[in-house]
């Protein structure tokens, strides 16, 4: 390891460098502080994977100059590795399948492209067939819109509810399997929304939540992002979180009362390492994708950043088989599939 001292270059890219270490250390932090007193701060949250990211370019610059300098970010990374599977899966944990397992969808599909925002044809078309291929047990669908060329077929129950403020848009969840309850939690002051059902699966019920949490409104395309006023977009995500938190409260006090396994498929609008998440998750769920996931598992079209916002969490009474995310462009999320098992 180099003694010498740093050049005036390198003492600035080291302060650079220590803001950065800060701002992972921030966001590490931030699952055990409310939206409520932190609106702002909580941004971070979406930054973990780049602000991770930049940690270890800053690693290989001291690495390669053989300064010890790198040690900041090496701290600074270790710092959070009970996260390190929320965020990043090296490999998949995928187990055999199993009888008597189940199998859930989860898709925010944009109105299936109602306004041609991908300016391809048949969309909703190109969805059913690729619901169809993959062939889940139970699809819960975020942003549905709702019409009788929208239903899946081969699904014979099904319960869709929509947002108070847009009658044709809102949440669903369609099952082969029967549904025998079902409930709208009905957020406050929001076309956001969350529902449950209560599903036989063998001898067992099952309680599965479709979430859809309050919405950032982000365009994916970040050229759109930096023409907006910033002080208004940091305003709105900020006040978004506060929402969510209150929104939270709600799934986590019924999740808290299921008197059965619990699954949830949902579009966060947040980090898995949030405080939101945590909140939903508390000590009873699991994230299947840090069992059984890949990569940065990112479920929302975003330019250069993997964000991943849509989750399948589920009850650790519940083997996680296997999570996948599959890359097809019908909507500004990519959906999501996972496979689980009540353990013996």
């Amino acid at each position: 390891m180099k003694k010498s001292g740093l050049s005036i270059f390198e003492r600035l890219i080291y302060i650079i460098n220590i803001l950065f270490a800060i701002l992972l250390i921030c966001v590490y932090v931030l699952p055990f502080i409310p939206p409520k007193f932190s609106s702002t701060l909580s941004i971070l949250n979406l930054g973990l994977p780049p602000l991770i990211i930049i940690n270890l370019i800053f690693i290989i610059f001291w690495l390669v100059k053989l300064k010890k300098q790198m040690i900041l970010s090496i701290i600074a990374i270790l710092c959070g590795f009970l996260y390190f599977d929320s965020i990043y899966k090296f490999g998949s944990n995928t187990l055999m399948d199993e009888e008597g397992s189940l199998d859930i969808m989860s898709y925010n599909v944009r109105l299936f492209d109602k306004y041609n925002w991908t300016g391809e044809k048949e969309i909703t078309s190109k969805i059913k067939k690729f619901i169809e291929l993959k062939n889940p047990d139970i699809v819960t669908f975020q942003d549905y819109y709702i019409s009788d060329t929208t239903k899946l077929e081969g699904y014979e129950y099904n319960y869709i509810v929509p947002s108070k403020k847009k009658g044709k848009h809102g949440l669903a969840i369609f099952s082969k399997k029967e549904i025998i309850n079902r409930k709208n939690l009905r957020f406050e002051n929001t076309s956001n929304n969350g529902i449950y059902v209560d599903i036989l699966h063998g001898k067992d019920t099952i309680r599965l939540f479709g979430i859809h949490l309050e919405s950032l409104k982000i365009d994916p395309d970040v050229r759109e992002l930096q023409s907006e006023n910033q002080k208004k977009l940091i305003s709105r995500i900020g006040k978004s979180f506060v929402k969510q938190q209150s929104q939270a409260e709600i799934i986590a006090n019924e999740i808290a009362n299921s008197p059965h396994p619990v699954v949830v498929s949902a579009d966060l609008n947040n980090s898995p390492v949030s405080y939101v998440s945590k909140s939903i998750m508390s000590d009873r769920l699991q994230d299947n994708f840090s069992k059984a996931g890949n990569g940065f598992g990112r479920t929302f079209v975003f330019d250069f950043i993997p964000i991943r916002i849509d989750v399948i969490f589920s009850d650790l009474q519940f083997k996680v088989i296997d999570f996948h995310t599959y890359d097809v462009k019908y909507s500004d999320h990519y959906p999501i599939q996972s496979k689980i098992k009540l353990k013996d």
